[in-house]
């Protein structure tokens, strides 16, 4: 059943107005008055409904029952991610939503190829945004990771962290497996590096900050690889949290 994220107060019995890229995503997918969707606000839960008047821009629906049901991990994870070149962000972004992340921090590192700032940075912060809402439909999920503010390394590892932080290095002696298997379920920022890995400094920096170092095994895995098999690995030992 189509799932739709619709940023407003829901309520059973209710007659909404569909946002104008829902109505437009539904004309799309050929979607008639009568059909059954999901409507959800990010807010937890999701509503039954179903559409009464259906154009190419404009739509009604009818809310006709309410679930509290849940997707989200018990345990928050933050994906700290490096800004990748081309699509990788995308990519990330997208794949972090469907296994589980509660938020995305963009870090703009020393080796980035990549540099955002003004209206450019804007428009890719509400371009993330675009793709954590739609992969949060597609997976499930009824609540919409944030996608915080592109922040400058040295600037974000300096302040003072609300949980603890994984630096993901090669270099590192213990695996993020054998620490999670040593650890109990908790709220944690995971630190991915940009395709050349954080400088020799920024390491530094991050652990004289308290980040643990954790491998991801023998191999060396790509930027766009390294946070998705961390967040895998997690879900795996901890039971889905």
């Amino acid at each position: 059943m189509p799932r739709f994220f619709c940023p407003q107060p829901l309520a059973i019995g209710q007659a909404v107005s569909l946002p104008e890229t829902v109505a437009h995503h539904a004309h799309v997918l050929r979607l008639d008055a009568g059909a059954p969707i999901v409507l959800f606000n990010g807010e937890g839960g999701e509503y039954a409904a179903t559409l009464e008047t259906i154009e190419k821009r404009r739509a009604t629906a009818r809310i006709t029952a309410f679930s509290d049901r849940g997707a989200e991990l018990a345990m928050p994870i933050t994906l700290a991610q490096a800004l990748s070149e081309g699509a990788k962000m995308d990519w990330i972004i997208e794949k972090a939503v469907e296994l589980g992340a509660a938020s995305v921090q963009p870090l703009a590192a020393q080796r980035c190829v990549v540099r955002l700032a003004g209206d450019r940075a804007q428009k890719k912060m509400q371009h993330w945004q675009g793709i954590a809402i739609a992969a949060a439909e597609q997976c499930g999920r009824n609540r919409v990771p944030g996608i915080a503010d592109i922040a400058d390394f040295s600037s974000w590892i300096a302040k003072s962290p609300d949980q603890p932080r994984i630096l993901l290095s090669p270099r590192a002696d213990l695996s993020l497996t054998d620490w999670a298997r040593q650890n109990q379920p908790q709220a944690l920022t995971l630190m991915i590096g940009p395709e050349g890995g954080f400088s020799e400094k920024e390491e530094n920096a991050a652990l004289e900050r308290g980040a643990i170092a954790l491998s991801m095994g023998a191999r060396v895995l790509r930027t766009e690889t390294a946070g998705m098999a961390a967040l895998a690995a997690l879900n795996a030992l901890w039971g889905g949290m």
